[in-house]
């Protein structure tokens, strides 16, 4: 017997037979003598029309009662998925993060996990009740409803895996595994069998939308393994799983892109001590994300500040450093989001040398200009037009070997 904690994302659970079928795949786990708890996204699409819906109140709504609003479409569907279960003959209780409780800290829309008790999941399991836990919610110390972001269901499975010590925690979404790219833009991607966490993160973070990249986090940190496959059959997905030494021969896993990004330029500024903390200060406790930084030093002593940031936080952003950059004396600032970021990643990098240079002589050759590049052991960046993004996605999967064998 194992303890399974099983996901389901938004398109598993789209409609009341596709939740007919997810509790017929989670019966059948537990008939097999498994411990189950499910953890459910909102229906496709819900999410969405929430947002949407606060949006059209206003144009900056009080994060305290967005996650109000957006947590709403998770107790739709762990309630529908309780009720099937128990329509079919089998013990299931349903919990909204706060039930659980799943602890997080007060940032709103973009909460971290604390901490989650789990004296309530283990009596249920000892009475032989299949939990079913909603996804991207928790509450803060003051008892506030909070979110954990787009895509936040993941963590919450992860996190609910490893407070359990979960033998696997099975991720159900709508492609049967991790590809080397997006099969939409290269037909020829591979499914990977395995991948390493390190190599997910890279991929998560930077725009592959299979993980968040919290989730990968967690499990790296508590060693769960997760199996990333489709609700729709039974084929074997990817392990996210260790790195072994199998990994480290492959010289490049995947290539990712990320079309939500935005780039931000403060110009002519004063190239003083304590400047750029005054710059990202205001972003920071906004909790907005800084990807890439490139600072540039012209001839008379001033400096060009360019960072990147997601595209949904542009507007913000430029809201908090227009009137900073009048203030440190800064020519202006400027924006561009038809950018995009496409990145090479592989553990196999760290020990080979030359695949920069391959990297920037394969976009060289289709006329594609870098905006921006940054690196990591396993990874390298380049911002480049948005409108090439697709074109650079396919030159650099063929030119590292990743195209599936014919």
């Amino acid at each position: 017997m194992a303890l399974v904690v099983q996901k389901y994302g938004g398109t598993s659970v789209g409609s009341i037979e596709r939740i007919r079928n997810v509790a017929q795949r989670v019966a059948e786990t537990f008939d097999q003598g498994n411990d189950v708890v499910v953890i459910v996204s909102a229906m496709s699409g819900e999410t969405n029309r929430l947002v949407a819906l606060a949006n059209d109140v206003c144009e900056f709504p009080s994060e305290r009662e967005y996650d109000v609003l957006v947590a709403t479409g998770e107790q739709v569907t762990i309630a529908l998925l309780a009720m099937c279960l128990e329509s079919m003959g089998y013990k299931a209780k349903s919990y909204l993060g706060s039930q659980i409780p799943v602890i997080t800290d007060s940032a709103h829309a973009k909460a971290r996990i604390q901490s989650i008790p789990d004296t309530k999941i283990r009596a249920d399991l000892a009475e032989k009740r299949i939990v079913v836990c909603a996804g991207f919610q928790g509450v803060d110390e003051f008892g506030d409803i909070t979110t954990l972001g787009r895509g936040g269901s993941d963590t919450s499975a992860v996190a609910i895996a490893a407070a359990l010590k979960a033998d696997v925690c099975e991720i159900y979404t709508d492609v049967d595994g991790v590809y080397t790219t997006d099969p939409r833009v290269v037909p020829a991607a591979r499914k990977l069998d395995k991948i390493s966490y390190e190599e997910m993160l890279e991929m998560a973070s930077l725009g592959a939308k299979v993980l968040q990249i919290r989730s990968v986090e967690f499990a790296k940190k508590y060693n769960v393994v997760i199996h990333v496959r489709t609700s729709f059959d039974n084929r074997q997905g990817t392990l996210v799983m260790k790195e072994d030494a199998e990994m480290e021969t492959v010289l490049v896993s995947g290539i990712a892109f990320n079309k939500d990004e935005a780039k931000i330029s403060v110009l002519g500024v004063p190239d003083q001590p304590g400047i750029a903390a005054q710059i990202f200060s205001p972003l920071t406790e906004a909790n907005i994300t800084v990807d890439m930084i490139i600072q540039n030093v012209s001839s008379d002593g001033k400096t060009d500040l360019t960072f990147t940031v997601p595209k949904t936080d542009c507007k913000k952003v430029l809201q908090l450093i227009e009137p900073l950059a009048q203030k440190i004396g800064a020519r202006g600032v400027s924006s561009d989001t038809a950018i995009s970021k496409v990145s090479i990643i592989g553990v196999g990098m760290h020990s080979h040398a030359g695949v920069a240079g391959q990297m920037f002589s394969t976009l060289s050759r289709e006329g594609i200009n870098i905006e921006m590049i940054s690196t990591s052991e396993i990874k390298i960046s380049c911002v480049v037009n948005e409108k090439y993004t697709e074109l650079a996605v396919r030159v650099l999967h063929e030119a590292f070997g990743l195209d599936r064998a014919e």
